[in-house]
């Protein structure tokens, strides 16, 4: 992987500073191309200055030139030849010409064949109507560019200066830039690919890292973790990331081991103590007197067994992804009722007190009702559980805007603080010495899924004596509108501050 990604970094390196330099390149001919352009134009201006401003007399003018002036325009014309192989035409009015033709036949004689075409008689013509002239024209097939500048004094157009030459001798030269440009780019691309390497590696170097942890992790090492080696931000919080999500993978896993553990010894001891018993009758170590109260023991064990599997199913099943609820609205008042009723003969043996403290009788509530009777049932199963004889349980509903509150609360034995932040796991039971065999530790379990299905909350409140749970759930809308319709007053009726003994009714 490293070494692809390095690939396609220096390809794209290499396709910039290539562009890069091409555009450049360019760039570089065009301003070598004017600056020639330029250093001719200003030969065409100075030769025509000298031809405008000779010293010569007027009579000078009608017979020939200057010869002072006459030698430097030779001068200068083989300067420019030996430059620019340019040919220089100097012409007047009267039609007397200078140029280098003879210098110009001696060194190039297919060149000089290039000089009677109409194009130049053309410019000659723009130049003398005052104009100065710069073009590149075709002339037998050959580039050649033609500079044209008028010679004025006393701004009248004396005559012309002409000066022609290859387009090759303009515009060529930029093979001598090719290599040095080819020389920046290897050096850029090669400095640029050690900058990358060294960067793509300290990117890479954290990601190796992750990729050893995750695999530890894949085949069972769940104690891996890894050390941030990288000085990017993102790094950091990848690193961060990752050992969260490791921290939570053994979390897990441990939960799922403790899980297992715990699934096994309550599936052992209920099966241990039926086989052994039935084993101790068949082959006759319990007398057959004594058969009638073992059975009940089996018996009893048998229902222990039943519980545990009838919550594990529920459990796995609440646990499910395609997992639904069917929401209704109903009243919560009523199913706490119905709550009491199902275990009316525990209440009336351990003569426990049911106070009922409903702030609206009814209070609809929008849930699953076949789910949040689980919840009711298995917090009164558990205040009952641990109510001592004469004790006293309180059922609390309130509304506090759209949210409802129902509490269940008992003057019990209460939970240790060593035993509140573990209340809601799997197994768990309070005081396991004074509740063997009364409970599977799942019930807190499968309430709390229940409420995180609905997206609601259930928790442990601090009490003075006891134990006490509340659990939220969204109002029902039935009790919004007749909120509504009454102005917000609605009478208080039934359980409303309410006491009484189970057994009393």
């Amino acid at each position: 992987m490293f070494a692809r990604i390095m690939a396609v970094v220096i390809a794209c390196i290499v396709l910039l500073t290539l562009s890069f330099g091409a555009l450049s390149a360019v760039t570089v001919r065009n301003q070598q191309i004017n600056a020639r352009l330029e250093a001719l134009t200003k030969e065409a201006r100075e030769i025509a200055f000298l031809a405008a401003n000779n010293q010569a007399s007027s009579m000078a003018l009608m017979f020939g030139y200057d010869d002072d002036i006459q030698k430097y325009i030779d001068w200068k014309s083989k300067n420019i030849w030996e430059t620019y192989g340019a040919y220089i035409l100097v012409v007047d009015r009267l039609g007397r010409v200078m140029d280098n033709l003879s210098l110009a036949m001696t060194e190039d004689p297919d060149f000089v064949s290039s000089l009677n075409g109409d194009e130049l008689r053309e410019a000659l013509v723009r130049v003398l109507s005052g104009e100065e002239v710069s073009v590149r024209v075709l002339v037998n097939g050959s580039p050649t560019f033609t500079i044209g500048v008028p010679f004025v004094r006393n701004e009248k157009v004396l005559g012309a200066v002409l000066i022609r030459t290859k387009a090759q001798a303009v515009e060529g030269g930029i093979s001598e830039l090719l290599w040095p440009m080819l020389a920046m780019v290897i050096l850029i691309t090669l400095a640029a690919g050690v900058a990358v390497f060294f960067f793509i590696r300290s990117l890479m170097k954290p990601l190796q890292t992750l990729t050893g942890a995750a695999r530890a992790i894949s085949e069972g090492d769940f104690s891996v973790r890894v050390q941030n080696q990288g000085s990017m931000p993102e790094t950091t919080d990848l690193c961060r990331a990752f050992n969260t999500m490791a921290e939570r993978i053994s979390q897990n896993e441990a939960s799922r081991r403790e899980f297992v553990a715990n699934v096994s010894h309550e599936l052992r001891s209920p099966i241990t103590s039926i086989s052994g018993f039935v084993q101790g009758m068949l082959d006759g170590t319990i007398p057959k007197e004594d058969h009638e109260q073992y059975l009940h023991v089996v018996e009893n064990e048998t229902r222990r067994l039943t519980r545990l599997i009838s919550d594990l199913l529920a459990l796995s099943r609440l646990e499910r992804e395609d997992a639904a609820l069917t929401m209704t609205d109903f009243d919560i008042c009523e199913l706490f009722r119905q709550a009491v009723i199902r275990r009316i003969a525990d209440l009336e043996k351990k003569q426990i007190e049911i106070v009922c403290a409903f702030d609206l009788d009814p209070l609809s509530v929008h849930a699953d009702r076949d789910r949040i009777e689980q919840v009711v049932v298995n917090l009164l199963d558990n205040a009952v559980k641990f109510t001592p004889e004469g004790g006293r349980i309180t059922l609390t509903a309130r509304r506090a805007g759209n949210l409802c509150t129902m509490e269940v609360r008992d003057n019990g034995i209460g939970i240790s603080e060593e035993d509140r932040p573990r209340i809601f796991d799997r197994f768990f039971t309070v005081d396991r010495a004074h509740t063997s065999g009364k409970g599977t530790g799942l019930g807190l379990s499968i309430c709390q899924r229940i409420m995180q299905m609905h997206g609601q909350s259930i928790r442990l409140l601090d009490t003075q004596e006891g134990a006490a749970f509340a659990f939220t759930l969204q109002a029902g809308e039935d009790i919004r509108k007749r909120r509504e319709n009454s102005g917000g007053e609605m009478a208080h009726a039934g359980y409303s501050d309410a006491q009484g003994t189970a057994g009393s009714d």
